[in-house]
């Protein structure tokens, strides 16, 4: 159109307009045709007719009105019919313009006027949005199935179904020829995400967002969006295992029933974050689209309910009691959320949900600060262990059997505790490290940790041995042991902590409690065994080696008596044992046999030869085998 064709035209509409002012009804009709007529031409003759004249502003809301009430009143969805919902835009986008237009000359009384009621019509175009943005998020929510991920063509279902349910499911099975649903299978791969809205409902709700930000309604778009999606990912919860418990209800769950909600929260904490949270990022700033603040807020809303949970969960975990055997399940949690904090930076990276990352970050310490305390707790534990009722026969106690069990298990997560101790451990004062050697004080926190248990153990045990009036049995019980705690830390986690020096010198300790034992237990019957080199004559000799041979039958039953009974757990110690006393023993009594059997009217002598060399090797070899069952058994 030339510049002279639009002017004229322009003329003309004015003065149809000016004519028909009389008539309402015709001067809307015109002027819708006008608007309708080309988008240049109507801002032309928005321009041309205005020229502040509040008159053209009425007629332009009546022709809007007119419009959006037959949308805003209608009894079933605007979106239903396409042609219908592009038509409301247009009409709201010319409203919201016009009103746009308008505010600079909001000073005039007559405009101020028009634009409160453009403010109101605004509003009801508004409300209607917003239910239409409901329902296009709850329809399109329904055909997604809460147990499936989309993954391209490929379906997951990430419901966690039990190995025994799967172990025997091939991914289908042919019933009546058609192949069924696949057995739901754990998830292993979170490297996905998933489209909880159909493509078109998303491009959809993006248009009327569009349309709530830029008129101002922006908060209450992200209110609806966050309440509807907000369902969803407490559902997915849900459906994943995971229960709505509050702290207290945690701290009172049975532990045998917390330890198994810990294994759904492990499995639910990681499809959200690693799932639906990023799926949820996605499809915010899809349907918000060009307005990264609306997009971050509702984001924010949706996830907040759903991250509390995960967290308020963890935390009540770090908070509970602090008895040694919590340990492993709290190690559990504590390396979810670890692992899991890249997953908290990336996805609620922006300034609403800076709160959220701060909070992940502050009950992950709580959890570290709980690993901690259990081991404090576990040293108390070692300490308090009362040293009153002996262990029978010397064999294993219960406390080194649990120790030593519980430190091996527990340093499979080594790195873990390594990260635990390292960022919270507090030096000990001078009295806790007296009994620690200068390689521990330069070695890591963690094995200064266990150093300091082990040396809490040993010390324990040296008041346990206190108990045995023998200082053989003494011996034995020490022997015992050292034995197994050297065996427990070897080839291990503990032994790398600990250090091949500490393992050579605990080894010699276990060595040197066994010449103890055969010092304090078979030295007198050796010594019965001597050449009396004062005996004078045959008679008096004869006289001495029977008195020495009385005394060291005497000795050897009382020993053999008493250390029938006891205990020496490990089959290659007692082995040695055995060897070593038949060494000892064997020869010097072959040979006071020899000396003894020489001796003038050898006939008469032969009643106090109690036991054959051999019969004292089996008798040496009848030791240590008592009650093996229940003190000594190795576990």
């Amino acid at each position: 159109m030339s510049e002279n064709g639009e002017e004229k035209l322009i003329a003309m509409a004015r003065q149809i307009a000016k004519n028909l002012g009389h008539n309402e009804n015709m001067a809307d009709d015109i002027l819708q045709i006008f608007s309708n007529f080309d988008g240049r031409f109507r801002e032309k003759l928005s321009e041309k007719l205005s020229d502040g004249d509040p008159r053209t502003l009425e007629q332009i809301l009546k022709s809007l009105d007119r419009q959006i009430s037959q949308y805003v009143t209608a009894d079933h969805p605007i979106w239903s019919d396409a042609a219908d919902a592009a038509a409301f835009l247009d009409a709201v986008d010319e409203l919201v313009d016009a009103v746009r237009d308008w505010t600079p000359m909001a000073s005039e009384k007559a405009v101020a006027a028009c634009l409160d009621r453009a403010d109101d019509l605004l509003q009801q175009s508004m409300f209607r949005l917003e239910t239409e943005f409901r329902t296009l998020i709850e329809r399109g929510g329904e055909s997604f199935d809460l147990t499936h991920f989309q993954n391209g063509e490929a379906t997951a279902n990430y419901s966690f179904g039990s190995e025994e349910e799967d172990e025997d499911d091939d991914g289908g099975e042919l019933i009546g020829g058609e192949q069924q649903i696949p057995v739901a299978h754990p998830i292993t791969d979170y490297d996905y995400i998933i489209d909880p809205l159909p493509s078109g409902t998303i491009n959809d709700l993006q248009e009327i967002a569009k349309r709530m930000v830029v008129a101002g309604y922006g908060k209450d778009c992200s209110h609806v969006y966050s309440s509807c999606r907000r369902e969803f990912l407490e559902e997915s919860l849900s459906r994943l295992g995971l229960q709505k418990l509050s702290m207290e209800e945690v701290q009172k769950t049975p532990w045998a029933d917390l330890e198994d909600e810990i294994d759904r929260w492990n499995k639910a904490a990681n499809v959200a974050l690693r799932i639906l949270f990023p799926s949820e990022r996605r499809l915010c700033d899809r349907v918000f689209l060009g307005f990264s603040s609306a997009a971050d807020l509702s984001f924010m809303e949706v996830c907040r309910g759903s991250t509390s949970q995960l967290l308020n969960f963890a935390d009540a975990v770090a908070i509970g009691s602090r008895a040694p055997e919590k340990l492993f399940k709290v190690l559990d949690v504590f390396e979810t959320l670890r692992d899991l904090m890249p997953e908290f930076e990336a996805v609620f990276s922006d300034q609403y949900c800076l709160f959220l990352r701060n909070e992940a970050n502050t009950i992950w310490k709580h959890l570290g600060e709980a690993i901690r305390g259990i081991f404090t707790e576990l040293e108390n534990l070692i300490r308090r262990d009362p040293a009153k009722v002996p262990v029978p026969g010397g064999g294993l106690h219960p406390i080194t059997r649990y120790v030593m069990n519980y430190l091996r298990a527990a340093c499979r997560s080594r790195q873990s505790l390594e990260q635990v101790f390292e960022e919270g451990m507090a030096p000990r004062s001078g009295n806790d490290y007296r009994r620690l050697d200068d390689r521990s004080m330069n070695s890591s926190s963690l094995s200064v940790q266990i150093e300091w248990i082990m040396n809490l153990l040993e010390s324990n045990l040296e008041s346990k041995s206190k108990i045995y009036r023998d200082p053989a049995l003494c011996s034995v019980f020490m022997m015992n042991n050292g034995r197994y705690i050297v065996q427990k830390v070897q080839d291990n986690e503990l032994g790398s902590l600990l250090g091949d020096d500490w393992i050579r010198k605990h080894t010699a300790k276990v060595r040197l409690f066994q010449v103890n034992y055969q010092r304090s237990s078979w030295n007198k019957v050796l010594g019965a065994l001597k050449q009396d080199h004062s005996a004078v004559g045959s008679n008096g000799a004869s006289r001495a080696m029977k008195e020495k041979l009385k005394l060291f039958n005497m000795y050897f039953d009382e020993i053999w008596k008493a250390q029938s009974t006891w205990v020496i757990f490990d089959e290659q110690l007692r082995e040695e044992m055995k060897i070593s006393l038949v060494k000892n023993l064997s020869l010097p009594y072959q040979s006071f046999l020899g000396r003894f059997q020489n001796l003038p009217d050898i006939g008469r002598h032969e009643k106090h030869i109690k036991y054959s060399v051999e019969d004292l090797e089996a008798r040496i070899y009848e030791l240590f085998q008592g009650r093996v069952g229940s003190t000594g058994a190795r576990k």
